[in-house]
């Protein structure tokens, strides 16, 4: 009797391996076709000379990745990203943790609030880009406000600080409605008898703020400072869009680098070494974020 239980049980357990091995072999054929094969392709076409056609296509090793090294241009690209990067992912985070803290509280209006903060994140970014290029242009409406108080119009587009600080704002502007939905969430997930067991202390906002609100929030600011982080990695509608990665090459981010390298110039090979540089940037952002939420 024992043994037939167990040979029933085996075969039950080996039916449902099966079943879930066929529910699960159209999402990872999907997978394999667009994910995993490019990647394994884009790490190949790094090694080579990269070309259209496979016959075209030449074996020579690590020189592409000493390419990027010896590259003045890569590592001013480099530079302009982390720059970019860093000024956009810090203003992502502090503006919307203020914006979600007031929010959380009973205001008027507060649900058309949220909407409009989160409408940014659901627009087109070339539209966007369109409407900041308007905007920023020389004889746009910034200048024309500026003009109007009396200050002298600001090159905008034509000047490399001021043309990535344009840049800059989109990013933010972008951002800021996604995380704002973020830290909403993780404010709900304090208790809000820790915030009264202060409050009967004498703890005031700011005393809240720093030792519940922040540290209840650690795992939701690391997951939102890696989302923007990887946002901003992969920038390429607003520097096409807008600047072109001009002027004088200021505003060349890493993703039009590559886009740039590949099918302007042709050079495949070297477009695929600076994308496989690309991608080990991402995921080691994303075990950051992994190993952030798991403890």
């Amino acid at each position: 009797m024992r043994k037939s239980s167990s040979d029933t049980a085996s075969r039950i357990l080996d039916s449902d391996l099966v079943a879930a091995w066929f529910f699960l072999a159209p999402a990872l054929v999907l997978l394999g076709l667009f994910v995993l094969y490019p990647i394994g392709y884009l790490f190949y076409l790094s090694f080579t000379t990269g070309s259209f056609t496979r016959a075209g296509t030449q074996w020579i090793g690590l020189r592409n990745y000493w390419r990027l090294l010896l590259s003045p241009d890569f590592w001013q690209v480099l530079g302009n990203t982390v720059y970019f990067t860093v000024a956009t992912v810090i203003p992502s985070l502090v503006i919307p943790l203020g914006l979600a803290v007031l929010l959380n509280r009973s205001l008027a209006l507060r649900g058309v609030l949220r909407s409009a903060y989160f409408l940014p994140s659901i627009t087109s970014l070339v539209a966007v880009g369109l409407g900041f290029r308007w905007l920023f242009q020389t004889d746009g409406p910034v200048n024309a406000g500026l003009m109007a108080l009396g200050l002298a119009p600001i090159p905008w587009l034509s000047s490399p600080i001021w043309a990535m600080l344009v840049l800059i704002l989109l990013s933010i502007w972008k951002q800021l409605g996604f995380n704002l939905v973020v830290f909403l969430a993780g404010l709900q997930t304090i208790p809000q008898s820790r915030y009264e067991a202060a409050e009967l202390d004498g703890a005031g906002p700011w005393r809240q703020f720093r030792y519940i609100t922040l540290p209840g929030l650690r795992s939701t600011i690391v997951f939102a400072a890696v989302t923007t982080a990887i946002f901003t990695l992969r920038s390429f509608e607003q520097v096409y869009v807008i600047t072109g990665g001009g002027p004088l090459n200021s505003t060349n981010l890493l993703v039009y680098y590559i886009y740039d390298q590949a099918f302007a110039q042709f050079d495949f090979g070297y477009a695929a070494a600076a994308a496989t540089l690309l991608l080990g940037i991402t995921l080691v952002l994303v075990s950051v974020q992994l190993r952030t939420s798991t403890e």
